[in-house]
Order: structure tokens, then C-alpha cells, then sequence
């Protein structure tokens, strides 16, 4: 039988609004600059699934085509950046973010980007479970955030299928440690999952 293989992660796709240079400075007008908090929210949420990115730099992914866009020579400002995600964190952004490092007061500016939130990512690894026939069943953590089981060739339905991401990897393989741990949290506390062991062999059983 030959290998299976991966599809070739497909290219981001930008919105319309990237195309227009004043899309990349906040409008002072409170209706229009809601618009654009709105659409950058939904942008940076898309493009994070898309390149599987949980935390965000913001100093850093001010270079890329995120924030960029060359072929415009424009590119927002970090202070805008900062009043973006600032307003993902709140109630009226979604909470579609939160600040690791203090956030604008704190002039920091690494967050956690929620194209899911931990709630959203417990009914995702619990929808997980039950497809692929894992329940009652010892799984370390490695296996699930980086074992072949969820690469996306096992059993899946096609509803999981279609939250595959463009790489071919269910949504939370590779998902970082202290995130996976959060949306573990969730299972627990809904006497889904037991997590056992020492910090760097841990074990989950599922229900």
C-alpha cells in the first residue's frame, strides 16, 4: 500500500479589507473603528488556525503579512496592534484572546489567540474521544498533542474533518502544553477526564 500523505497546507486567504490601505490605522470615528475591531479580530483569529499558532507575539508578528501587507507598504502600528487584542480580551471582543504578560498597562504584548476558547477545545477533544473510540482508555499528553493518533489519518468523522486544519492535523495536535492543560481543566471539571501522574508524564483517562 503506499504511504499516506498529508495534503499541502493550502494559502491564507485575506479578507477584502486588507486590500485597502486605511484598514491598517484605527479610525478615530467609534462606529467605524468598531468595524475595524471586528474585522481585525476575525482576521487574526482565521490566520492563527490557518499557521496553527496559539500565542502571538505581537512585537514580532508585526513583520509578518498578519499585520503587513508590502505590495501597500502598510502595516499597523504596535500601539494599534496592542488596542486590537486589548479589545479581543473583553466581554464585547469575544474574549477571543488574553494577555500572558500584562497586556497594554504592563506594555506587554504576548497573548493567547482563542480561534477557540479552553471550553471550545474540551468539546473538541471530547467529540475527539468519542469518534475515535477512546473512552476509558490511558492516553499520555504527548500522545495527544503530538502522537500520530491525531495527525488526522485515524478515525474521524467528517464533521472533525472539517476542523482539520490546512496543515492536515486535527486542530489540537501541537497545541501548546499550558493551553492543553486548560481545555483538560474544562473535561475535568465536567468529570469527563482524570489527569494523573508527575508534570512531565502525565496521564489523562478519558469517560
Amino acid at each position: 500500500m503506499a504511504p499516506q500523505h498529508s495534503p499541502p497546507a493550502s494559502a491564507f486567504t485575506y479578507p477584502q479589507s486588507y486590500s485597502f490601505p486605511p484598514f491598517f490605522t484605527l479610525q478615530p470615528n467609534l462606529q467605524t473603528r468598531l468595524s475595524q475591531l471586528r474585522k481585525w479580530s476575525r482576521l487574526i483569529q482565521r490566520y492563527c488556525r490557518h499557521e496553527h499558532i496559539f500565542k502571538l507575539s505581537l512585537v514580532t508578528a508585526l513583520d509578518t503579512t498578519l499585520f503587513k501587507n508590502a505590495s501597500l507598504r502598510k502595516r499597523l502600528s504596535l500601539n494599534d496592534a496592542l488596542q486590537v487584542v486589548d479589545w479581543m480580551t473583553r466581554d464585547e471582543g469575544g474574549r477571543r484572546a488574553e494577555w500572558i504578560d500584562g497586556g497594554v498597562e504592563a506594555n506587554g504584548g504576548t497573548v493567547w489567540v482563542f480561534w477557540k476558547r479552553p471550553e471550545e477545545w474540551a468539546d473538541v477533544v471530547a467529540s475527539w474521544v468519542e469518534e475515535t473510540g477512546q473512552r476509558n482508555t490511558v492516553l499520555t499528553l504527548y500522545e495527544l498533542m503530538n502522537g500520530e493518533m491525531t495527525v488526522g489519518q485515524g478515525m474521524i468523522s467528517r464533521e472533525q474533518r472539517l476542523d482539520m486544519s490546512a496543515h492536515g492535523m486535527l486542530d489540537f495536535h501541537g497545541m501548546d502544553a499550558e493551553l492543553f492543560h486548560r481545555c483538560l481543566a474544562v473535561l475535568v471539571k465536567r468529570g469527563k477526564a482524570q489527569v494523573f501522574g508527575s508534570e512531565d508524564q502525565q496521564g489523562v483517562k478519558f469517560f
